[in-house]
């Protein structure tokens, strides 16, 4: 499993421990950036990067940061196949992961202490999709969706 992560300036701090964290839980992953500090960047740039992969390669998953979260939620929603969602503790997130396949994590560093953090990106990576009848039958229901709009 590839996992991409992107953050804007908001995000950056954490995101930049984040990065520390999947290379010493051996994750391959890919750092779309910010590479620096750069209070003018905008999250649109990121959210689009990391749901482009997510979206095209079948088994990534994608991690985003801004300040509330909402605009990297919002931004990489847009891409078919994507269905991140902002984690507000890790219960929250297992039950994205187990009931909803959710591909992307979008953490709001703003209001998410690093120890809330890296639980939820722990749980995210680690829990497996169930797969049960009604909630394939959803996914499909969004991937419809997705084609007619």
């Amino acid at each position: 499993m590839k996992v991409y992560i992107g953050s804007d300036h908001r995000g950056f701090k954490l995101k930049e421990k984040i990065v520390k964290w999947l290379f010493d839980w051996g994750y391959d992953f890919l750092d779309l950036g910010a590479e620096s500090l750069d209070i003018d960047d905008d999250y649109t740039k990121y959210a689009s990067l990391v749901a482009s992969l997510v979206s095209k390669e079948k088994n990534s998953k994608g991690i985003l940061l801004c300040g509330s979260g909402v605009g990297v939620d919002i931004t990489s929603n847009k891409f078919d196949g994507v269905r991140a969602s902002i984690g507000k503790n890790s219960l929250q997130v297992k039950a994205g992961r187990t009931d909803d396949d959710m591909n992307i994590l979008v953490i709001a560093s703003d209001f998410t202490k690093d120890i809330e953090a890296k639980e939820m990106l722990k749980v995210f990576l680690e829990t497996k999709f169930e797969g049960k009848e009604k909630q394939k039958r959803r996914l499909e229901d969004i991937t419809k969706i997705e084609a007619n709009n």
